[in-house]
C-alpha cells in the first residue's frame, strides 16, 4: 500500500512539473532559488591580488626545497609517513572534499554551488548511488573532462602522488576543468558514497586510502547526511577514524531538511548526534550546518529563514577558507617540517645509541633489534624530549619506527653532525631556521600585506663558514 501511495505522489509530481513547462515555462522556472547571495558571500566579483600570491608561493617553495627537503630525504621521511610534497601541492588552491553516505546530495550541493545545473558537466544526481568516481572539480580556461591517468601523469598538478593506488583507482578517478571565478580560489573533491553493505575489496582498490589521502590534503571536509537515513555502519566508522586529528576542519551538514516538519528536523538533530557522539570524541563539536542545498525552492510550511541564514552561515565558513589560504599554506608546510625534524632527531639518536652500544665483538643485527624494540630503554625518545623543544604529543608511535628501519637499514644513515658541508650549511640548523624564523616571518608579511623579500642569506650570499653547534670539541 505504501508502495502504491508512494508511486502516484512520484507521477502526480511529474505530471505538475509537466503542465507548468506546458502552460508557461516562467511559472516553472520560478521555482528555482535566487543565487545572488552565494556570489555577494564569497565575493566572487572582487578582483584578487593574484601578484602577492604567486610571490609568497615562491618564496615558500625556495623555503621548502632549501632548507626541509634535504632533510625529508636524508632520513627518507617520505617512507615513514608516506606523505611526499611536490610543488603542485605548494601552489595549489585550497580543497573542499565532500563526503558521507550514498544519495545525501553531496553532488547536488556542488551543483548548487557552481551554478552548473542542466549544464552538460552537473555532476550526475538521483535517488540510486549515483557517484561511483572520485570527481576533482579545478579550475580551467574551457570546459573539459581530464582523465585521471593524465591528472596523475601532469606533475605540474598535485595529484601525481595518487598513482600509488594503481591503475583500476585512475580509472575511478575524474577531473572537470571549468572557468568559474569559484574554481579560481578553491577546488571541490566530490567522492563515491559510502555503502555500508559493500566490502573494499569489491572497489576494486583501497578506498580508505584513497580518502585517507584527500583527507590529509583538504582544508575543508564537509562530511554530508540525509536526514531520512542516519544509519552509521563500518564503512562510516572507519571513515570518522580516519578523520581524527582534523575535527577542525570538519563541517556537518545535515541536507535536504526541508524534508521534514520541525518537530521532526529536532528530533533528527539530536540523533544525528548520538550517532556521531562516539565517533568523533572532541570538546567542542563540529559545526552542523542544517538547510537543503540544491537551486530548487524550499519546500512550503518549512523553517525557509532559518535554512537561508545556515546557507549564508556556510558560504562564509568556505570564504573564510578561502581568503586565509596562503596562511593556511605556510603553517601547514611549518607544521610538515616540524614533523621531518623530529623524524631526524629521532633517527640520529637511534644512529647514535646503535654506535655506542656496538662493540667489536657485537652482532649489529641483535644490537639493533634490542634497540629498537624496546626505545624506551635507552631513553630514545625521553632524549629528545629532554634536550629539544618537542612536545610529547608530536611524537610519532614507536612501533612505526619498528617497521621503518625494517626497510631501511639503520647503517644507511648519518649522524646529525655529519649532515653538514661548507656551502650548504648543517640540515638540523636550515631546518631549525625555516621553523623558527623564516616561516612565521613569511606569515607576518603576509599578515601585513608587505611583499614577502629575499632574507638577508640569499641576497648577499652569506659566504660565512656555517657552525655545526652539534660537533663535539
Amino acid at each position: 500500500m505504501k508502495g502504491t501511495v508512494l508511486i502516484c505522489c512520484f507521477f502526480s509530481l511529474l505530471q505538475l512539473q509537466a503542465t507548468a513547462e506546458e502552460e508557461g515555462g516562467d511559472d516553472f522556472i520560478s521555482v528555482l532559488r535566487d543565487r545572488s547571495h552565494i556570489d555577494e558571500t564569497l565575493r566572487l566579483a572582487t578582483e584578487e591580488k593574484a601578484g602577492d600570491y604567486a610571490a609568497a608561493l615562491e618564496r615558500l617553495r625556495k623555503i621548502y626545497h632549501t632548507s626541509i627537503r634535504p632533510m625529508e630525504q636524508a632520513y627518507k621521511y617520505n617512507e615513514l609517513r608516506q606523505h611526499e610534497i611536490s610543488d603542485g601541492e605548494i601552489t595549489s588552491k585550497p580543497m573542499v572534499l565532500f563526503l558521507g553516505p550514498w544519495s545525501v546530495g553531496k553532488s547536488s550541493m556542488i551543483n548548487y554551488l557552481l551554478g552548473m545545473n542542466d549544464s552538460p558537466y552537473q555532476l550526475y544526481t538521483g535517488a540510486e548511488p549515483t557517484t561511483s568516481e572520485f570527481t576533482v572539480i579545478m579550475h580551467g580556461e574551457k570546459i573539459r573532462s581530464v582523465e585521471g591517468i593524465v591528472m596523475a601523469a601532469d606533475s605540474s598538478r598535485s595529484f601525481s602522488p595518487l598513482e600509488k593506488f594503481g591503475q583500476t583507482f585512475l580509472e575511478k578517478l575524474i577531473g572537470i576543468e571549468m572557468p568559474h571565478k569559484l574554481l579560481e580560489r578553491v577546488t571541490f573533491v566530490d567522492t563515491p558514497g559510502i555503502i555500508e553493505n559493500r566490502k573494499q575489496q569489491e572497489r576494486g582498490y583501497p578506498f580508505n586510502d584513497v580518502c585517507q589521502w584527500f583527507i590529509d590534503r583538504a582544508d575543508l571536509i564537509f562530511v554530508v547526511f540525509d536526514p531520512t537515513k542516519l544509519d552509521v555502519g563500518l564503512e562510516l566508522e572507519m571513515l570518522f577514524r580516519q578523520l581524527k586529528g582534523r575535527e577542525s576542519q570538519i563541517r556537518i551538514i545535515l541536507n535536504k531538511a526541508d524534508n521534514l516538519a520541525t518537530q521532526d528536523l529536532m528530533r533528527v538533530y539530536g540523533a544525528l548526534f548520538w550517532s556521531l557522539a562516539p565517533l568523533i570524541n572532541v570538546t567542542e563539536p563540529p559545526r552542523v550546518y542544517v538547510s537543503s542545498f540544491w537551486p530548487y525552492d524550499y519546500a512550503p510550511d518549512t523553517s525557509r529563514e532559518l535554512f537561508k541564514r545556515e546557507e549564508i552561515s556556510l558560504l562564509e565558513d568556505l570564504n573564510q577558507v578561502i581568503e586565509n589560504r596562503m596562511e593556511n599554506k605556510i603553517a601547514f608546510i611549518r607544521q610538515h617540517g616540524i614533523r621531518v625534524r623530529i623524524h631526524g632527531l629521532l633517527v640520529d639518536r637511534y644512529v647514535q645509541t646503535f654506535k655506542e652500544k656496538m662493540s667489536y665483538f657485537s652482532d649489529p643485527e641483535l644490537v639493533f633489534k634490542e634497540i629498537v624494540d624496546d626505545p624506551d630503554k635507552f631513553y630514545i625518545f625521553k632524549s629528545i624530549l629532554a634536550k629539544t623543544n618537542v612536545s610529547k604529543f608530536d611524537l610519532p608511535n614507536r612501533d612505526a619506527y619498528r617497521d621503518f628501519f625494517g626497510v631501511n637499514p639503520i647503517t644507511n644513515f648519518k649522524p646529525l653532525t655529519a649532515q653538514c658541508s661548507y656551502m650548504g650549511g648543517c640540515l638540523l640548523e636550515k631546518i631549525e631556521r625555516a621553523i623558527t624564523n623564516e616561516l612565521p616571518a613569511l606569515l607576518s608579511s603576509i599578515n601585513s600585506g608587505k611583499q614577502p623579500g629575499l632574507s638577508s642569506c640569499e641576497a648577499t650570499g652569506c659566504g660565512e663558514k656555517p657552525k655545526n653547534r652539534y660537533r663535539k670539541n
